[in-house]
């Protein structure tokens, strides 16, 4: 599976465009820091996992089973090899306090749902099989964001987490779609069509709240914070560059023992972990007694780099 050059620019071009929409909303005051907190809690909620149940195909066939289990399967080991390789890195050493926990997550968890969603759902198709790799990636991406996320803030683990994972409307809607798509139930049509047409608000608005957020950054504050800079720079670039030779490795081991790796699955996680840093750091930090102006710094900084280096990172792993 390739990723055509053209057609990847011109959908990032499509992309940025409605960021600068949202940005510009932010700066003209159309929308306040309260307003973009209710569309994130929406967008996590509603209009997220109705595209999530979506993205599933009406039928059922045993290569887009497998291309999910895969998604899946995929998942997990990137996010256990990622979480390996954030404690070597952002270390007692080089990060103390705050910062190591906040550095840790950042590698970790990328924008997955935000930007990962619109960007593999306009450049491969809303029910391409790359969209159902991704529907697999982000049950093992969501176990992971609500439980070892929380616990890089809590540092102990609870009952309340494990509810929290278990209740997490994204995981129950991908839940859902594996259960009607491998029953093959016809859903009714007047509730299909009301989920369909709530998933389609998901790209715009994801990426309008993404906007926002770079509209409140304080630029001049921003880059005096050198620690960060690096912080996003190893995000944005070994996270994509481990991800892809881990997954090629595994592909290579997969054919020489005569099973089939599907590269949607390299593709799409790949493409994932390119991306800035997941905009839920702020709230865990807010929520969980980080440092909040540190970690939305951090999220604001990721961003502005991921301009340059995903179509780099891109073009170097993915574009052939």
């Amino acid at each position: 599976m390739e990723i055509n050059f053209v057609d990847f620019y011109s959908r990032l071009g499509t992309i940025a465009v409605i960021l600068a929409l949202g940005f510009l909303l932010g700066k003209l005051k159309l929308i306040s820091a309260k307003t973009n907190k209710d569309l994130v809690n929406l967008l996590l909620t509603v209009f997220m996992p109705a595209s999530l149940f979506m993205a599933f195909p009406i039928a059922y066939s045993d290569e887009t089973s497998g291309i999910f289990i895969a998604g899946l399967v995929g998942g997990f080991v990137v996010m256990i090899a990622i979480i390996l390789l954030s404690l070597v890195i952002f270390n007692k050493k080089w990060y103390k306090g705050k910062l190591r926990y906040e550095s840790q997550f950042s590698l970790v968890f990328n924008n997955a749902t935000f930007l990962g969603y619109p960007i593999i759902s306009s450049t491969f198709g809303p029910q391409s099989t790359a969209v159902i790799a991704y529907c697999g990636f982000i049950i093992a991406f969501n176990i992971a964001l609500f439980s070892y996320g929380v616990y890089l803030f809590k540092h102990k683990v609870d009952a309340k987490l494990i509810l929290n994972v278990i209740t997490n409307p994204n995981i129950i809607a991908v839940v859902l779609g594996v259960v009607v798509f491998l029953t093959s139930f016809q859903v009714p049509s007047f509730l299909n069509d009301a989920v369909k047409y709530t998933s389609g608000a998901t790209t715009a608005l994801s990426i309008i709240c993404v906007g926002f957020m770079l509209s409140t950054a304080k630029f001049s504050e921003l880059f005096k914070k050198w620690k960060l800079a690096i912080t996003a720079l190893i995000q944005l670039i070994i996270g994509p560059l481990a991800t892809y030779l881990l997954l090629i490795a595994i592909k290579a081991v997969a054919i020489a023992a005569g099973y089939d790796f599907p590269d949607e699955v390299v593709v799409v996680c790949t493409l994932i972990q390119a991306l800035p840093t997941a905009t839920s750091l702020g709230l865990f930090a807010s929520k969980y007694g980080g440092d909040e102006k540190e970690a939305s710094q951090l999220v604001t900084m990721s961003t502005l780099f991921s301009i340059v280096t995903l179509p780099i990172m891109v073009g170097i792993l993915l574009i052939h």
